[in-house]
C-alpha cells in the first residue's frame, strides 16, 4: 500500500533546479521536492507521497492522520521502519 503520509519541513533548499528540502515524520526524516509547492516553510506541515510534496495541511489535521495511520498499524510500513525494533529499514 502506499500512502500520502504527514510530515513536518524541517529544511529547505532552493540552491538547486528543484526546490528539496527535509521533512520530519515522526522521527524519521526524508529527503522531498518541493517543486509543486513553492510558498511552503520550514515548520510547515505537508502530505508526502513518494518523495512528493503533495499539499500543505494544518498542522491539527496532520496530526490527527499521523494518529490514525499509528492506530490502523501503516506508519510502520509507510515510513519503513520495524515495528518490532523501531529501526529503520533501508527501502529498496
Amino acid at each position: 500500500m502506499c500512502l500520502g503520509v504527514p510530515g513536518r519541513i524541517e529544511e529547505l533548499d532552493d540552491s538547486g533546479p528543484v526546490k528539496m528540502g527535509k521533512v520530519d515524520f515522526v522521527g524519521i526524516t526524508r529527503e522531498v521536492c518541493f517543486a509543486s509547492l513553492p510558498d511552503v516553510e520550514v515548520g510547515d506541515y505537508v502530505l508526502v507521497h513518494v518523495g512528493f510534496a503533495l499539499t500543505k495541511l494544518e498542522k491539527q489535521n496532520a496530526l490527527e492522520t499521523l494518529g490514525l495511520f499509528r492506530s490502523m498499524g501503516v506508519l510502520e510500513d509507510e515510513l519503513g521502519i520495524s515495528s518490532v525494533t523501531g529501526q529503520e529499514i533501508p527501502l529498496q
